[in-house]
């Protein structure tokens, strides 16, 4: 890979002020100079990275709306994560070398997150995190079904980059069994329980043949731009490449999970069962919560959570005339009223509670997202695992929107009762609002427009759900009620977690807490009892976030009194992008003596 100069010229340094026998360059000119010169060689560094990621992970570049590598899959091949780790070591050096004195906040923050970032990646290389590819959650055969809906097809070529695409899942299958066949040697294993659910997976995506074959959607809503005899063309290929490439491809790997992989999973559902597992524990939650705090201190905090929650709810249940919450609970369960009566009626319970929002939103924000959001349902061959809902974020230029994708299925079983809330939470002024402002922030790199913060992201999306409550929602107390039940799923979140991941809790253990401490439908208590099991510590970071944002806010309160204003403060919380939390407390409390000091405003100007 080509070398980028650090582009510091001899010439320009401190000590050499004379150019001719007539004027001498004043030190401050020249250390001024000095400084452009080292943060232009940060920004090069920085953009020629960026292009790496975007090459090296095509779906990735493809979600954003870059499509130079739109014809073609990552390499996910031992050969290529050894290669990376190696670019990955090099760019550490370059970025560390970097002298950042006289920089300013923002470009010393760039530098010092990129570094961040690469370590983090390196110590998960280290750890062989990479070994265990399948999973019910995100494995590959998931992924690549998924993705279709995140692929734009608004002329030919971007139906002939597709072709492509399909007639290279073989060669990427192969690459994951091979990674898989590897962690199977260092023992980094699954449990097997879960493995055997992906092998049901990939029989649900490979029995959907031709026209019915999610891989072949596009193939229904061809656009006017695509000539008559493409369409025919394209159609009849893409058919073939999913009968020929896609659907053998899906049969070879659902027989080499079920007959070679699955068999040797783990068996306990805790990752300590793993070679380092404590070790990568530990990493996990580093990585997601972005702090220090141990797995003792997340369950002791998780448990007091519960408990504050719990006592919210049960005042909610005296007031509807029960004499306790156990009651009223099981009353919501066998309630018809509480209960969807229709996909579609799941659907439009989302939509409407996203459209009663969008006109509250500049009393709370300064700056607002430029970008729609729609909701769609979850894909049938994922029902069964999927969560409730989620969040698929739009392109920064808006041509594909932001989507929240709903699970309707088993509608007679799934409560309407947390629907508001959660509309909130993926849409606005969750995670659509946060992720739509963050991709177009004009003062920040890329890598930092689509910063992936977990802690950030998840902890501001619930606190986002809490916002309506402020701005006069959640006005019947069992949508009130509902809130409060998927607060409590996030704090009941760090119990199981650290449960089941430091302290050996069996996976019935964690179905027990679940029973006795939520009011969560049955087909979520089990889908989210193995989401904990397969992502160690991703659940953790939601709790951790909106808690650390709710402290930031108390403290800029106080320390602000009537200076404070709730749109500067939460545009503040939103300018600087996804950042680690110890990263954004220090941002926050520049911010607060700024503002006491006269030297920021109090009150932000819409746009």
């Amino acid at each position: 890979m080509k070398t980028l100069p650090l582009l510091i010229c001899a010439s320009l340094l401190g000590s050499v002020t004379v150019v001719s026998s007539v004027h001498a360059v004043p030190a401050a000119e020249a250390a001024q100079t000095d400084v452009a010169s080292r943060v232009k060689a940060l920004n090069a560094l920085l953009a020629e990275q960026w292009q790496h990621t975007l090459q090296s992970q095509p779906e990735f570049a493809t979600t954003i709306g870059d499509l130079r590598y739109n014809d073609r899959w990552s390499d996910a091949s031992l050969a290529h994560v050894a290669a990376e780790h190696k670019v990955a070591e090099d760019f550490l050096k370059r970025f560390e070398a970097i002298d950042t004195s006289g920089f300013s906040d923002n470009d010393k923050l760039n530098q010092q997150l990129m570094v961040r970032q690469l370590k983090e990646g390196l110590r998960s290389d280290d750890l062989k995190l990479y070994e265990m590819p399948l999973d019910q959650m995100s494995g590959v055969h998931l992924a690549l079904a998924g993705f279709v809906s995140s692929i734009p097809f608004d002329n030919t070529k971007e139906y002939e980059d597709y072709l492509a695409r399909l007639k290279a899942v073989p060669k990427l299958f192969d690459q994951v069994t091979a990674v898989a066949q590897q962690g199977m040697q260092d023992k980094m294993m699954p449990p097997k329980y879960l493995l055997e659910k992906v092998v049901t997976q990939i029989d649900n995506i490979d029995k959907s043949a031709g026209m019915d074959s999610v891989f072949a959607e596009p193939l229904k809503h061809f656009p006017k731009s695509v000539s008559a005899a493409d369409q025919k063309r394209l159609h009849d290929a893409i058919l073939a490449a999913i009968e020929d490439d896609v659907r053998p491809a899906y049969r070879k790997l659902g027989e080499f999970v079920a007959k070679d992989y699955a068999p040797h999973g783990r068996a306990e559902p805790g990752i300590w069962n793993l070679p380092n597992g404590d070790e990568i524990y530990r990493f996990d939650i580093k990585l997601m919560t972005t702090t220090d705090e141990t797995p003792d201190e997340i369950h002791a905090l998780g448990l007091s959570e519960v408990k504050r929650i719990e006592g919210l709810m049960t005042q909610i249940a005296k007031s509807q005339g029960f004499a306790d919450l156990a009651s009223f609970r099981a009353s919501l369960k066998t309630n018809p009223k509480t209960h969807a009566t229709s996909r579609e009626d799941i659907l439009n319970r989302y939509r409407g509670y996203l459209a009663q929002m969008q006109p509250e939103l500049p009393k709370f924000f300064g700056l607002l997202p430029k970008t729609k959001v729609v909701v769609v349902p979850v894909e049938a061959f994922r029902e069964k695992e999927a969560p409730a809902a989620e969040y698929h974020q739009g392109t920064p230029d808006g041509s594909r929107p932001g989507q929240i994708f709903v699970n309707t299925g088993d509608f007679a079983n799934r409560s309407v009762l947390t629907i508001e809330t959660t509309a909130y939470h993926e849409g606005i002024p969750g995670h659509h609002l946060q992720i739509s402002i963050a991709q177009t922030l004009p003062a920040l790199p890329p890598f930092r427009q689509q910063g992936g913060y977990t802690a950030y992201i998840e902890g501001w999306a619930l606190y986002a759900e809490q916002l309506g409550k402020e701005l006069g929602f959640y006005k019947d107390p069992l949508s009130y009620y509902g809130h409060l039940s998927d607060e409590l799923l996030r704090a009941d979140r760090l119990v199981l977690d650290t449960g089941v991941h430091d302290k050996h809790w069996t996976r019935q253990q964690m179905v027990d807490f679940f029973h006795a401490h939520s009011s969560e439908d049955e087909p979520d208590v089990q889908a989210e009892t193995d989401r904990y099991i397969t992502w160690p510590g991703q659940a953790l970071a939601y709790k951790t976030g909106e808690l650390k944002i709710l402290e930031l806010r108390t403290r800029a309160k106080q320390a602000l009194g009537d200076q404070f204003d709730i749109r500067a403060f939460h545009d503040e919380i939103l300018n600087g992008g996804a950042l680690p939390l110890d990263v954004l407390e220090s941002r926050v409390n520049d911010w607060i003596a700024a503002v006491k000091a006269g030297k920021a405003p109090a009150h932000p100007v819409a746009e």
